[in-house]
């Protein structure tokens, strides 16, 4: 059974700096793609970012491009997002998803809270 938890969440000023993690338990984390999708208020769920099984190849929203940074450690089964130039649009509930490189697996963490606001 697969468990994902998310931290790293909070609030944060337009232009400003967070880093999310996501903690997996059980031995599969190294064999899966991986992913960061948000969800904001009265919008549908979106991908920020992907990350193949390896870590070689990444994919990202255009919204997010050259702002946030998605890598992994398969050794400590904990993947990261880091997100720089943080805006408003960037307000939402960030998950930690395990499964597939180009969409949505069936694994998902409970989400956390990101605030971007002066």
């Amino acid at each position: 059974q697969v468990q994902l938890v998310e931290s790293g969440g909070g609030l944060v000023q337009p232009g400003g700096s967070l880093r999310l993690s996501c903690a997996a338990s059980g031995s599969i984390f190294r064999l899966n793609a991986m992913g960061w999708y948000r969800q904001a208020p009265g919008k549908q769920r979106e991908l920020v970012a992907t990350i193949s099984s390896s870590g070689v190849r990444t994919n990202y929203a255009d919204s997010v491009k050259g702002r946030f940074t998605i890598s992994r450690d398969n050794a400590k089964n904990t993947l990261w997002l880091q997100m720089n130039s943080l805006k408003p649009e960037d307000t939402a509930v960030y998950y930690c998803n395990m499964g597939r490189y180009s969409s949505p697996g069936d694994y998902w963490g409970q989400g956390t809270q990101v605030t971007v606001s002066s």
